[in-house]
């Protein structure tokens, strides 16, 4: 075997012994940009996820409370006058979705609570009480809250609700629908 067959043969396994070092390094830098190690990360560990379930809550005892105050203090609630008792409603449930989102926004977080017509109306339709034995009138959604007639007197049963969660963290789109009783 001449000179030149052992310098082609030994740069042929330099050659394949590089390209596999290559392909080692390409796997290993792979598996570490995959894998990672949480304080690489910008902080989104350090703020915790929060619960739909809490903010439903939140809701709910804003919307129960409005309807018991609209309940005590309206001296006029009949169905021809609907509206301003679901505008009642609103705006007191507005003043606790405020609140709600206030705390949010303490803990860095961006909370958006709004009514939900479509959600309402749709509800409105399948859920709305009726039946054998029951002498109700029809069920309205206005403006995110269901109303019903009962007895001539307008009557809320439900209301419907977007949330929106901003954080480092997370980020939830959810709606919700919480009853008055």
């Amino acid at each position: 075997m001449s000179r030149d067959d052992e310098r082609t043969d030994r740069a042929q396994v330099v050659l394949v012994a590089a390209a596999v070092v290559a392909v080692a390094f390409l796997t290993m830098t792979l598996a570490y940009a995959q894998l990672g190690y949480d304080g690489d990360r910008t902080g989104a560990g350090a703020v915790d996820v929060v619960s739909v379930s809490a903010i439903e809550r939140g809701v709910t005892e804003s919307f129960r409370a409005a309807v018991r105050e609209e309940s005590m203090e309206s001296t006029d609630s009949s169905w021809r006058e609907r509206e301003r008792v679901v505008e009642r409603i609103r705006d007191d449930v507005d003043a606790g979705i405020d609140r709600l989102e206030g705390t949010y926004a303490e803990d860095d977080r961006s909370l958006v609570v709004s009514f939900d017509d479509a959600t309402a109306s749709a509800w409105s339709e399948s859920h709305c009480p009726d039946g054998p034995g029951r002498a109700f009138g029809p069920c309205r959604s206005i403006g995110g809250v269901v109303v019903q007639e009962r007895a001539g007197e307008t009557t809320p049963i439900a209301a419907a609700f977007s949330v929106r969660i901003v954080s480092p963290a997370e980020s939830t789109t959810a709606t919700v629908v919480v009853s008055a009783v």
